[in-house]
């Protein structure tokens, strides 16, 4: 798929034949793969429970990798949501935000520990991973309220020693349109949201209707069922129409960002959701700096396959989140 140049990141990553040989051998395996699609309330369940099964020891790896693992039910009055907190046993020079996949249908909060070990070691933070219910067991509106819950006891009482630090959001997929639209409701808190410097988006879902790239995905889609995605995403909003399902910040694509934080997005050029990041690279570039990168051959959900691509983009992430929290006005704000 062709894009303008006008929106063409302002910078690129080293991206080179031996990186763009490997992934088009991945995407080869991939091609003969299940997509992913959750067509009832079963097959959620099953892969939910699979993926505990999965997970059975995971504090063992962050632990061994020096780093302390806490579960939390934070909150303010009612509103209570579990949290996972990674951190360092030393100082920290921030906290990252972590809002998981999964189609807002599956995950959870341990399901990021390895690229969060990671971002913790490289950039000397605290993760923070929101472990909210999921659509299926409650409403997306409920999803959406546990992510905000989370922010809001993050950013006004939070881990003592972490009280005055700056927060980085993060989020990947549905946590893409998660992330993006806790920072739409923070705007209800000025002075809250403007403690959150920095926001890292993988492949983010920010129409909630359906971008081009969703309604045109075909059978040849890699990862996500292509064909399928229009009709999950109207399951999700049932009993809503188009012009509903574009309202922010259900779909933060077409909200209000003044006074967002500069952004980091990346996408896929073979993913369906292409143009959703795209689109509100454009949109977010109006309110603040953006830096997007558009990678070759990379299909949804590219940071979990151990590739050099990938390897690549973590990095690039694990600096910008450092660039920012050794910005002497970052760190004075």
């Amino acid at each position: 798929m062709s894009i303008p140049s006008a929106i063409l990141p302002p910078s690129s990553l080293p991206i080179d034949d031996d990186d763009l040989a490997e992934a088009k051998r991945l995407n080869l395996k991939l091609a003969k793969a299940p997509r992913f699609r959750i067509r009832n309330r079963f097959a959620a369940m099953l892969i939910q429970s699979l993926l505990r099964l999965s997970q059975a020891g995971g504090d063992r790896a962050a632990k061994r990798a020096g780093l302390s693992v806490e579960q939390r039910l934070v909150g303010t009055g009612g509103q209570k949501v579990r949290v996972r907190v990674l951190r360092p046993t030393g100082p920290v020079r921030g906290v990252v935000l972590d809002i998981h996949g999964g189609g807002w249908v599956i995950g959870n909060a341990r399901m990021n520990d390895a690229l969060n070990t990671a971002m913790v070691q490289a950039c000397n933070v605290a993760v923070v991973s929101v472990d909210y219910r999921l659509a299926g067991r409650t409403p997306l509106q409920g999803v959406m309220d546990d992510c905000l819950t989370a922010s809001l006891w993050l950013l006004r009482d939070g881990i003592p020693e972490y009280r005055n630090l700056p927060v980085v959001i993060v989020g990947e997929s549905a946590g893409g349109q998660l992330a993006a639209a806790t920072l739409l409701r923070l705007k209800a808190w000025p002075d809250l949201l403007r403690r959150i410097v920095g926001a890292v988006l993988y492949y983010g879902v920010y129409d909630m209707a359906g971008t081009q790239s969703v309604r045109r995905a075909g059978p040849d889609t890699l990862v996500l069922d292509g064909p399928g995605m229009l009709t999950g995403l109207q399951r999700l909003t049932d009993g809503l129409n188009d012009a509903e399902r574009r309202q922010a910040p259900l779909s933060p694509l077409y909200g209000d960002l003044e006074g967002f934080p500069p952004a980091l997005m990346f996408v896929g050029e073979r993913d369906p959701l292409l143009d959703d990041t795209v689109r509100m690279a454009e949109r977010w570039r109006e309110a603040a700096q953006v830096e997007l990168h558009l990678l070759p051959e990379a299909p949804h959900g590219f940071i979990h396959f151990h590739t050099r691509m990938a390897a690549k983009v973590l990095a690039a992430s694990h600096r910008w989140i450092g660039s920012l929290l050794d910005d002497p006005f970052v760190r004075e704000r």
